[in-house]
């Protein structure tokens, strides 16, 4: 039973690989960027399911969650809404194609030597108490007991980029719509509507005079 459930992990992460590396490729191939950006979203999923062959289910479902729901939902509003034309962007690609090939190869190759020897390690021991808890209570216990204070720290420096975007994108243009708050409370009824009497502009025509249509002609 044990090598049955081996062989369909194998199997299944070669699948998922596969599709991973594919999707990748078509991410920097596709002529539409629409298209790019769901091939990149595929690329997102595959990438969370070889994560949760790997028992890291919490990074698989963050994965998820903040990239394919949040960011790659965001990149395909922004690029249908401008509607960029890529054609000037891609002049050139299949010209610099083999030097850039080259460069990845070389990347790839340096990332192997610095990832393999991580997969040399011996198991663990393991405690069976922890073991019952799951990876995801196991991580949040060691953020929020042996790495506290970093993980605080980032959400300070998470903070202070959100207030100085917010601040970046509010100063006062020429521009921008800006609306006071505080004076739109302050109006009152006779602010918002002025009774104005206006003369009329055409005379009534008095009654049995010639210009009636039943007066005498």
């Amino acid at each position: 039973m044990a090598s049955i459930t081996m062989n369909n992990t194998t199997a299944l992460f070669y699948v998922f690989s596969a599709v991973l590396l594919l999707a990748s490729f078509r991410v920097i191939t596709a002529r539409s960027t629409v298209h790019a950006a769901l091939f990149l979203v595929l690329a997102f999923f595959t990438a969370s399911c070889l994560w949760m062959l790997l028992s890291a289910e919490f990074l698989a479902i963050t994965l998820v969650l903040v990239y394919v729901g949040a960011v790659m939902v965001l990149f395909l509003f922004v690029v249908m809404m401008l509607d960029i034309n890529t054609d000037s962007f891609r002049e050139g690609f299949w010209k610099h194609f083999p030097l850039a090939g080259l460069v990845g190869a070389v990347i790839a190759l340096e990332l192997a030597l610095v990832l393999l020897p991580g997969f040399a390690v011996t198991q663990a021991p393991v405690d069976p108490a922890l073991a019952k808890l799951g990876n995801t209570r196991m991580l949040g216990i060691e953020i929020y007991t042996k790495y506290l204070y970093p993980l605080q720290i980032a959400a300070v420096l998470l903070l202070v980029a959100i207030i100085a975007a917010i601040v970046l994108t509010l100063r006062e243009r020429k521009d921008s719509r800006h609306l006071d708050a505080s004076e739109q409370v302050r109006t009152k009824a006779s602010d918002r509507l002025r009774i104005v009497k206006v003369a009329p502009t055409i005379t009534a025509p008095k009654s049995g005079s010639g210009d009636t249509p039943g007066g005498a002609a």
